[in-house]
């Protein structure tokens, strides 16, 4: 089997477990007595904005269990794990739902947003609410014997509002029709991305499959805690992986990543925008401040001209030599002899390779 089979296989295993799930919250809003226009609304709110997009973290959820487990899963235990993946969907779409109406989006996944749809517009608003409040109905239905269910609760929460606080940063940095790059910098930037991405977006999954797989929280005497651990290694590893985003965006071709970049139209915090900010002439800073964040070609041009003067193309390269190398360095500081106790897992260097071998180098 190819590698591009094996590749759908697996999502097509994944997708399988949604249609199960999709069943169950549709059938559990039934049980509350609501008429068929309801359910068909809410369905149709699941289907349209839970499974179309690269689905990279639920994924890694069920990947992360299996590197742990150091096997391959049973069927209740692939279904758990696809279970807390699609949670981790979940949170995405509502996030996704919420944030497009936030910036006036267009267009979501190559179709339009969900809330331009006819006869939506607001009503996406609590339709994104129903969307996170699936997660904890099926962490209630699928988890609630466990022992670690509360942790599962608790991270849920404490991640949506990492990112709900990251979003409003976001939102007060670069709001949508006011451009000002004072209020940009390299440590805005960074404040932003790693509330709003990295926490939901790689510590979250590797987290709910270390407390499926039994791992846990260490007491001060026991050592370090293999949680703070991991977000010590995931967390700059998100960080990096939405600098490569921000220069893809600019640099990338849109056969690369299948879209054309409009970071800079859009006003948004870039990497890019910052790191030409913190090493502009005072005739670059102008060009920048008079062209940044308009809805006009030619001004983008001018922008991706300075970018080029300034040398952008080979700042990131050594932003992502050293932030590769810094990764490396965290992730060696877990130990490779830990024992854990009977039916417990526990952490290996291999789940953090795994995640930075896919993003090293990426060109989409």
């Amino acid at each position: 089997m190819s590698k591009a089979d094996a590749k759908a296989q697996k999502r097509q295993k994944f997708e399988a477990v949604f249609s199960v799930l999709l069943d169950e919250l549709v059938a559990h809003l039934a049980s509350k007595n609501m008429p068929q226009v309801a359910l068909d609304w809410y369905r149709r709110n699941l289907e349209y904005n839970v499974p179309g997009g690269k689905l990279n973290r639920g994924l890694s959820v069920v990947d992360t269990v299996e590197i742990l487990k150091g096997r391959s899963l049973t069927d209740d235990e692939y279904f758990k794990a696809a279970v807390l993946g699609w949670c981790v969907e979940l949170l995405q779409a509502f996030f996704l739902v919420s944030d497009d109406m936030m910036d006036s989006s267009i267009t979501r996944r190559d179709q339009p947003c969900y809330y331009r749809l006819e006869g939506v517009n607001l009503i996406a608003v609590n339709d994104s609410f129903m969307l996170e409040m699936a997660i904890y109905y099926l962490i209630k239905k699928h988890f609630r014997p466990e022992p670690y269910y509360i942790n599962l609760v608790e991270l849920f929460m404490e991640m949506t509002y990492e990112t709900e606080i990251g979003q409003l940063i976001d939102l007060l940095t670069a709001p949508e029709n006011h451009v000002d790059l004072n209020r940009f910098s390299l440590e805005r930037h960074q404040l932003i991305v790693i509330h709003k991405t990295a926490y939901y977006s790689f510590y979250l999954p590797v987290a709910v499959a270390m407390y499926m797989c039994g791992i846990q929280p260490a007491s001060a005497a026991a050592g370090p805690d293999p949680y703070e651990l991991a977000q010590s290694i995931l967390i700059p590893l998100g960080e990096y992986f939405q600098v490569q985003d921000d220069f893809l965006d600019y640099a990338g071709t849109p056969e690369q990543i299948g879209k054309i970049g409009t970071d800079i139209v859009d006003n948004k915090c870039s990497w890019c925008v910052n790191t030409a900010l913190a090493r502009a002439t005072p005739a670059q800073r102008a060009v920048l401040d008079e062209n940044y964040g308009r809805k006009d070609a030619a001004c983008e041009a001018r922008i991706k001209a300075t970018y080029e003067e300034i040398g952008i193309r080979a700042l990131y390269e050594e932003y992502e030599e050293a932030a590769h190398k810094r990764i490396m360095g965290l992730i060696e500081t877990i130990p490779v002899t830990s024992k854990a106790p009977a039916g417990q897992a526990v952490l290996r260097r291999e789940v953090f390779k795994t995640f930075l071998d896919k993003i090293y180098k990426r060109s989409k």
